[in-house]
């Protein structure tokens, strides 16, 4: 029971790190406009401290046109 408030209360400090980076790089200026953008946020909030390592991960979304 105590190691499972230990790993939550580190999963929690994990995100709040990530959304603090994600904020400093100035994604939250405006809302996302495109799937890349929604995207991107939310691998910068999931990859968390690691941000701060040099990471700086970026997506891409294709959504299929229609014919």
């Amino acid at each position: 029971m105590r190691i499972g408030s230990i790993l939550g209360l580190i999963v929690v400090v994990w995100l709040i790190v990530g959304a603090v980076a994600a904020g400093q790089r100035g994604y939250y200026t405006s809302p996302p406009a495109q799937c890349s953008q929604f995207a991107t946020i939310a691998l910068n909030i999931v990859a968390g401290p690691l941000n701060y390592l040099g990471m700086d991960p970026q997506a891409g979304c294709e959504i299929p046109q229609p014919s």
